[in-house]
Order: C-alpha cells, then structure tokens, then sequence
C-alpha cells in the first residue's frame, strides 16, 4: 500500500464514467481549450487551497492549513464551480491526453466534493493513524537550507495548537452527529499520541530539523534558532498532544460508535457505495464484489493446497499455516536481519527490471523501518514517497514483534511496496512530462493498488520466488487481497461482525493473527478502500491476457508494462480505453 498524507481525513476519490473516442494527440478542438482553461484556473485553486501546495519562504510557508467551517465551504464552492463546468465538456471531442486529463480530474473533483458532504473530515483518524501523526510531514516537506527556511518552520510549529483545536472541534462534531470511528478500533490508539510526549525535547521528532542545521546558517543563529525551538515544542506542541490524548481516552473513545459498519453512518448504505464506486473505479455493487471475493478465494485455495502436498506436509491446511505461523526458520531474529532480507530481495528484484520494462525512473529509493511510533498498530509493509526532489522513496519495513513477520511473504512484500510496484509506478508518474500537475501526483488506489498485487505476480517470471514456501508466500497474500473483498463488503453492507471477520481471514491465509487483527480493524476504519488491490489486478491481467491474443507474437511484455504506466493514476474504465487504443495502433 501506498503511504498517503491527509490533513483532515484520509483523502478518498470517486470514479467518473465516459464513453470516450480516442483522437490524435496532436489534434485540438475548442473542447481542448475549454479543458486546457478550466485545468489552469483547477491549479489556480490547488495552490491557493492550502500553504503546502505552493510554498512561499517567508509568507505561507510559515502557516498550516486551515481547518474553520467557513474555509472549507468556501473551498468546497469553488470545487463545485469547477466540477460543473468539467462535466459541461464533451469528452468525445478531446485528443488522447486530454481524455485522460479530464478523467482524471473529474475523478479527484468528484472524490473531493463527496468526501466533504459525507463530512469525512469529521473523522481526521484511522485504525493505523490520523492527524497527529500526518502532521509530522512537516518537517519533510521544505529543503532547510536558510535561515528564513527555519524561522518558517518555527512558525508552523507555532500554529499547531490551533490545527490541533480545529481537528479536535471537528471530532467532536463527529460525536454529536454519530460520525465517528467505531469503539473496537480505537482500543491502543492512544498510545500512538503518547510515544509524541517525549521527557527529553530533544527526542521529539519536531526537533529533528535542527539536530544537524545547514551551514548557511551561522553558528549563533543556530544556537538561538534551536533555544527557540525547544520552547515551542516544550510549551506548544507537547501540552497539544497532550490535550489531544486527553480528549481521546476521555470523551473520544469512550462516546465513539460501536456498529462497526459504514452503513451505520448517517446515510451509511448511499456512502458505503460510494466508497465502492471510489475505490473499484468501475460499476459494481458491494453484492457483486462479494461473490467475486469468493470465487477468487476458492481459486487460489485450489493453488495452496496443492503446494502443501508439494512439499509432502503431513496435515491440513489449518496444521500447515500453525507451522507456518510458529516455526522459527520463518522469522528474522533481530530488525536488521528483516531490514537487510527485505533489502536484499529488492535489489534481486533490481537488476530484473530491465527485462521486463523499457522505461524506469530516476528517483532511487531505500528500505527502512516503520517509525516505533505507529508500529504496534501499523500494517507490515508500505511505501512513503518522496515529498521533495531531493528525496529517495521509501521502503517501510515493520520490525515490531518479529515473531508475527514471517519471511516466506517478505518476497511478495517487497514487489508490493517497492519494485516493480508502488516505486516504480508512483517515480514514473511522478518524473511524466508535458503533464498538467496534479497528473504528477495524484494516486488513484484501484490502478496503484492493483499494479501492487500484479507486481507480486511478476514475481514468478522474475524468478524471485525460489522455494514453495515463498510461493505459498504469494498465495498467502493474493488470497489476503481476495478476502477483502469478502470481509470489507461483508462488515460494512452484509452485517458480519468483527470476530467473523478475523476468523474468515485466519482460516484462509498464513498471515499472522497480529496481522490478521490489524488488518481486519484497517478495514473496519477505511471502507471500500481494501476493494482496490484485487478489481485493480483482476483488470491489469485481463487487459494483458486481451492484449497477448490480440497481437500474438507481436506481442511485447516491456512494451505492455510501459503502457499501463506511462500516463500515471487513472481510473480502470479510462485504463482500458487506453490499453484498447494501444492495440488497435499496434495490430
């Protein structure tokens, strides 16, 4: 999974659906400048819409976002103004690029203008995380070279408190209007707002700018710089936290709902399938999900059962997972020994990309550990991006409890979050050309998530998967993605409880029971989103398989890959008008 960096909830999109017929790229029409307009006045709009978007040293980048009622009806106004004049276009009359433009942008208005009627921001908080951790970005995000780059840093770190106050206002709006995170998924999460409140100032991860400050400052500026700092973090910051942490194991946990399902929401069965449509990108309703989940699980069970009687196993699938699940030979024994594995598996992966694709990015990236912070409660694996040019993409590596992180499904991992997947495709769209720029960043989970579960597969042709137990790895997790489709659609719309979650979960894959539990709360905290991986993959292949009979043995796999990921994040429906297009012109 892509790591992702909401401000006032975890930001979802919604799929927009067109019949679309491709022209010439080069051809342009009075559509094309419509479109062309209203995607310069839409980046207008980005940046003026939060001081992140469009730093100024010494002016906005000083400042957070703000959070108030009348700032964001403002917002969500002119989002409507845009929206209205994109869907007055005709996309038949567009060339090829701007088809994808208007897609892609129609699909992030839409997101956008749902997210803020079903008062999502309501909700600043998942399972895994939620504002009190996103925030901490903010050291990330500016190059700190001069000394008006630290005084703006200091400046945001003054206007913590208030974003702190407004996200608390709005949560407690989510308690009176029944908008809330469900009760059973909250249990710990204190603790990630804690491991915030260090004794020592100079441990706060707030203070980690200045532990090594740049030269072009000089050395008594540094001092006064740092003394200033440590007052902001020490009377500021930490009393947030603190107050935050109050409110959360005081009046938040305790008041917050305990019908796990979306559908329980106001408007919950209208919003759940909304979160469908978002997060599948195609037409389908969370009936039509469910049954797919189930026959894939019964497919790829098929596949694990016969491994377990290829490795001779005296038992059943549930004695083989036990084995599995507490063998030592599985597990790492110390976090470098995981770290140094999952970076060696991803350098193996390395130096196969070539033949399998014909254009790769420039942007590196390393393989770390999830921050101690967020690990107790956090998924196994996830790839952060880089926020500056300046940046490596990440690797995240979970090595809390490495006795419930077993290395057999380290190898499909490591496709997922790195290479050929998230890395790959997120440094691709990001280093595109001759693209509007919200093409560059914007992560559409159906088409990034499902080139995640495709990359693992690729790891058969890539050789990587050397023993059956890595295989069965693989299966593990490509099962783990099929179940979601079963467990998410049957907590939020079919009224599955918890424990039958977990259970369904448990009893069909090797992931561990600390994972499974993760996982499952995940799930219950961010609906619709665990849909992406397996529609997203289930498309990717069949456009391949349709690509392979359609073209025979003109048919080129690195040719194939660049395809799918030359033009970035877009929905599956506008996927496969492009893919369609690429094998007219090739036949």
């Amino acid at each position: 999974m892509k790591f992702f960096f909401p401000l006032l909830a975890v930001i979802f999109l919604i799929s927009c659906s067109h019949t679309i017929k491709p022209k010439n790229k080069a051809t342009s029409t009075r559509n094309d400048q419509q479109l062309h307009q209203l995607i310069h006045t839409y980046q207008q709009f980005y940046q003026q819409s939060s001081p992140f978007n469009d730093p100024e040293e010494g002016g906005n980048n000083g400042k957070l976002p703000d959070l108030s009622p009348e700032f964001l009806l403002k917002q969500d106004k002119k989002r409507q103004k845009i929206f209205k004049a994109l869907n007055s276009i005709d996309t038949n009359d567009l060339n090829t690029d701007n088809q994808i433009n208007h897609a892609v942008l129609t699909y992030t208005l839409k997101n956008q203008l749902d997210s803020y009627q079903n008062k999502e921001h309501y909700m600043p908080l998942t399972a895994e995380s939620g504002f009190h951790v996103w925030i901490t970005n903010i050291s990330q995000q500016v190059n700190l070279k001069s000394e008006q780059d630290y005084r703006d840093y200091l400046a945001k770190l003054r206007a913590l408190p208030r974003y702190f106050e407004q996200q608390i206002a709005w949560m407690n709006l989510g308690i009176e209007t029944g908008i809330t995170q469900p009760k059973v998924v909250l249990k710990g999460f204190e603790q990630s707002i804690i491991s915030f409140i260090n004794k020592e100032v100079s441990e706060s991860i707030y203070y980690k700018p200045f532990e090594e400050m740049s030269a072009h400052v000089a050395t008594k500026t540094q001092e006064i710089i740092q003394s200033e700092a440590k007052i902001i973090i020490t009377e500021k910051i930490m009393p947030a936290y603190q107050k935050y942490y109050d409110f959360m194991v005081n009046r938040y946990q305790p008041l917050a709902r305990n019908n796990i399902a979306a559908t329980s929401l106001p408007n919950g069965k209208n919003y759940y399938q909304n979160r469908v449509a978002h997060y599948t990108t195609i037409n389908i309703t969370a009936a039509q999900v469910h049954q797919k989940g189930l026959v894939e699980v019964k497919r790829i069970r098929a596949e694990m059962d016969g491994i377990i009687k290829q490795v001779k196993f005296e038992g059943d699938f549930k004695a083989f997972v036990d084995f599995l699940r507490n063998d030592p030979q599985f597990y790492a024994k110390t976090p470098v020994a995981l770290l140094k594995e999952a970076s060696y598996l991803a350098k193996k992966m390395d130096a196969k990309l070539p033949s399998l694709f014909k254009t790769l990015p420039r942007t590196p990236y390393g393989v770390v550990e999830v921050p101690a912070n967020i690990a107790p409660k956090y998924t196994t694996g996830r790839y952060s991006g880089p926020t500056r040019d300046d940046q490596a993409g990440n690797y995240w590596v979970n090595t809390y409890r490495l006795d419930r992180r077993p290395l057999y499904v380290l190898p499909a991992l490591t496709l997922h979050e790195a290479v050929p997947g998230h890395h790959l495709q997120g440094s691709i769209a990001k280093e595109m050309e001759n693209v509007p720029k919200f093409r560059n960043r914007i992560y559409i989970s159906a088409f990034g998530e499902g080139w995640g579960l495709y990359s693992e597969y690729l790891g058969i042709e890539a050789g990587i998967y050397e023993t059956p137990y890595q295989n069965f790895g693989r299966l593990t997790y490509e099962m783990w993605r099929a179940c979601r489709l079963v467990v998410d659609t049957g907590m939020h719309a079919q009224g599955w409880t918890r424990q039958q979650a977990i259970d369904y979960l448990a009893n069909n894959t090797a992931l561990s029971l600390h994972n499974v539990q993760t996982e499952i709360d995940r799930y219950i905290s961010w609906p619709g989103q665990a849909l992406s991986y397996k529609i997203g993959e289930l498309t990717i292949k069949r456009l391949r398989k349709n690509a392979e009979e359609a073209l025979g043995d003109n048919f080129d796999l690195r040719d194939f890959h660049d395809q799918i990921l030359k033009n970035g994040s877009m929905p599956l429906s506008m996927l496969e008008k492009v893919i369609h297009q690429y094998i007219t012109e090739q036949k």
